[in-house]
């Protein structure tokens, strides 16, 4: 698998992108908290046969910007938009697990005529959720950093392709194996959905909109219908046997997913 690195700056914020290259439509895949642009290999090589793939290190995330400043949802949405203006990425799919899909789903309400169709896995409008920095900040000082291990590490998280693929977050130091983010950061992203709803966003959303969940009840069904009755003319399927990180689990589940939608998308000129 082969892909090329481009690094772009915002604001003195470096970003860094794996770039797949390929033909065709755009598609910008955006990774969840804690996570690493690296999570979306398997599903990046498989679009890169039609699309041009590119997928990001958040700030914060990865080989990006460890300790910025600014983790408000604007400065995760204005990212994007650098992304896409920077490497020349006209009307992108946007693709986004999580809290990158709340990224996603931000930047495609805020940038209607930027947008040509976003994707939503395990992601939804949500909060206010005041337990949420805390219960991330819980489960990141439960990790028992250094691992020893990248093996030891992918054992802990998870085990399986899921805990291969937070393992590949890791970056190898002298005493072990360590997560590339600062958890204040993590627990910092976070304080906006602790504190308030993104129904109103949701609502603004005017491109067409793929929900892809697992049966994980990360996201509750009522949330999923509300969803659906704001919006009715959103595409949402299930894949079956699957937990909240179902990109790394059944990469070729969602893969096939995605191609229907956008096959469909672009059948109908959208």
């Amino acid at each position: 698998m082969a892909w090329s690195e481009h690094v772009v700056v915002r604001d003195g914020v470096r970003l860094v992108c794996r770039d797949w290259g390929g033909p065709g439509q755009p598609v910008v895949l955006l990774h969840g908290l804690a996570g690493h642009a690296g999570e979306w290999d398997g599903l990046a090589w498989r679009l890169s046969s039609r699309y041009r793939v590119v997928a990001v290190d958040q700030r914060g995330h990865g080989a990006g910007e460890r300790h910025p400043q600014d983790v408000s949802r604007a400065a995760y949405v204005a990212d994007v938009i650098a992304v896409v203006e920077q490497l020349a990425l006209p009307r992108p799919v946007l693709v986004g697990q999580s809290l990158g899909g709340h990224t996603a789903m931000l930047t495609a309400a805020a940038h209607p005529g930027l947008v040509h169709a976003l994707v939503l896995i395990e992601a939804a409008p949500g909060g206010p959720n005041p337990n949420a920095p805390a219960d991330i900040g819980g489960w990141l000082d439960s990790w028992p950093t250094p691992f020893p291990s990248r093996e030891a590490a992918a054992a802990f998280l998870g085990g399986g392709q899921v805990g291969a693929g937070w393992a590949a977050g890791l970056e190898e130091r002298e005493d072990g194996w360590w997560p590339r983010f600062d958890r204040e950061v993590m627990v910092r992203s976070l304080a906006e959905n602790a504190r308030r709803s993104f129904w109103r966003e949701w609502g603004q959303v005017a491109c067409p909109t793929l929900a892809v969940l697992a049966q994980s009840s990360i996201i509750p069904a009522r949330e999923v219908d509300e969803m659906l009755g704001q919006r009715p003319d959103t595409v949402s399927l299930s894949i079956p046997g699957t937990g909240h990180d179902l990109h790394l689990e059944q990469p070729e589940a969602l893969h096939a997913a995605l191609s229907r939608f956008l096959e469909v998308k672009h059948a109908g000129g959208v």
